[in-house]
This record gives C-alpha cells, structure tokens and sequence, in this order.
C-alpha cells in the first residue's frame, strides 16, 4: 500500500518493511516542518504496525536530501507544531533566540532524538546529496547503505555555526575527522564515509534500492523484542560515550552562533543561502 505522489512523505509497506520516502525531488528534498510532521507520523504509524519489523528512510529522485529547508516556496519556518517532541512553547509570534531556541530544539535535535529511540531498526538508503540536516536524518537512523554516487557535508561552519543541530559528528566518524569535515565544509564521497565507519555498505547506484531491501529482509527475520532491546543497549552505550550529553553542550555554542550572526549581520544565518550552502561544499 502506498500514499498519494503529491504528498511531501510517502508511505509503503513491503512485506515486513516500512518505506517512509521524503517526496520533494524538486527541490533535493529540503525539510520544512511539513516534511518534518510528515516522517513523525509516518514513523509512529510504523511503529504501531506489528506486522512492520524494519524501516527504510528513502529520498526520491537524485539526491535523499539538500537538508534543511532554507529558501523553498514551501518554507514554513513559522508554522505552530503539531506534535511535541518536548514540553517547550511554540516559537510563532516570539522573536529571536525565543523563537530559534525553541523551533529548532523540537524540530531538529527534539524530533532526531525521538527518532532514534524508535524501537523498530532504521535503514537509511542514501543517493546523491545527503547534506546539512540530511545528516541528522542518517545519522539517526540505525543503518546507513549509500550508492557509489552519496557524498556527504555539513557546510554550515561557513555560516560560523559549529554543525547541524544534532550534533552526532565525534561519534559517528570520530574527533578527527569529524574537525576535517567541518573545518572544511567538503564534499566527503561515499567510499571515505565507508572507510571512517561512517556508513555499513556502499553499493552502486543502481544496486541500491535491491541491496538495501536485502539488509532490510535479513534483519526482519529476527525477533521483534530481540531487534527492539538490541537497539537499545547500543543506544545507551553510545549515550555512555557522551553522545546525549554532548549534543546538549553544543546545541547551546549552536545557538550562540546564531544569536551572533543576527546581532552583528543580516540574519541569523550570516546572509547565507540555499545556493550559497550548495555552492560552498567541493
């Protein structure tokens, strides 16, 4: 079964597994906060399926992901939430770091935390661009399978911003690496990510819709609880490795950058754009 095309996220289940697929190809698949709803929902409605044992996060077209929606037509950076991943207030109608804080802590690092802690293992299969916030849906995600053709970057520090709001960046590729990516805001190719640990395979691009399928039948023959406390017990070890809490400190050197960049430039993004961001990454 699956959604209508027109919708911003897609839904389908394939045997035991759950397609959820970011459907704005025309714009690289860039999150605004419907698209952000959209995968909650989407997430929960798999997860109350006992008949689903694994997802798929998918992007359509060329590219899973640009990131964050910066510049669209579809923008709606001041649209109210409609389901909290926290018990903060809304951001509509308040100004500055009022608004950002409490935006981006329920949309980005709020939502990314809830889905990783979904008891159902996540596949991310992963074409094209996958940048900026897109990494924040990878990296949450339990498994990444790429094509030859994924590249990744978080190119933000060129907005003087220290990374994307989920700040996984030392623990998915470590300290090193991660102050190359970010220092300079370079492409990195899916066989460097494969290298570093950074994603489990890299397939070519036209194996990649099969292959993942593949891992995701494999893991689906394992118990659900089984699946549900493994994941858990990774999940908190990791936590035990300061992954939470470090995430905590830097979303707050995250949100100085910010409020520097609205009091000293244009905006809160130090003037940059959608094509400047694209641009940047080599």
């Amino acid at each position: 079964m699956s959604e209508t095309e027109n919708e911003v996220v897609t839904y389908e289940v394939r045997g035991a597994v759950a397609v959820v697929t970011m459907n704005r190809p025309e714009y690289r698949n860039a999150q605004n906060s419907a698209m952000t709803y959209a995968l909650d929902e989407a997430f929960y409605r798999a997860n109350a399926d006992d008949e689903v044992k694994v997802i798929v996060l998918a992007g359509s077209g060329k590219h899973f992901s640009a990131g964050h929606d910066i510049g669209t037509p579809g923008r709606d950076i001041d649209s109210s939430f409609e389901r909290k991943a926290g018990l903060w207030w809304d951001h509509v109608g308040k100004e500055g770091v009022d608004s950002r804080f409490a935006r981006e802590s329920e949309v980005y690092l709020g939502m990314c935390r809830r889905w990783r802690e979904m008891p159902k293992p996540m596949i991310a299969m992963v074409q094209g661009a996958c940048i900026a916030g897109a990494l924040m849906l990878a990296w949450c995600s339990d498994l990444i399978v790429a094509s030859d053709d994924a590249f990744f970057a978080d190119p933000v520090v060129r907005m003087g911003i220290p990374g994307v709001e989920y700040f996984a960046h030392p623990w998915v590729m470590g300290p090193r690496f991660a102050k190359e990516f970010l220092f300079t805001g370079d492409r990195m190719p899916a066989d460097r990510a494969l290298a570093i640990g950074m994603v489990n395979r890299v397939v070519p691009r036209d194996e990649l819709e099969s292959e993942t399928f593949a891992l995701a039948d494999r893991i689906a023959q394992m118990p659900r609880l089984g699946l549900a406390l493994t994941k858990k017990a990774v999940n908190q070890a990791e936590d035990l490795m300061g992954l939470r809490t470090g995430m905590d400190s830097v979303f707050g050197l995250h949100h100085a950058a910010h409020a520097h960049n609205a009091e000293v430039g244009a905006d809160s993004l130090a003037g940059q754009t959608a094509k400047s961001m694209r641009d940047s990454a080599t």
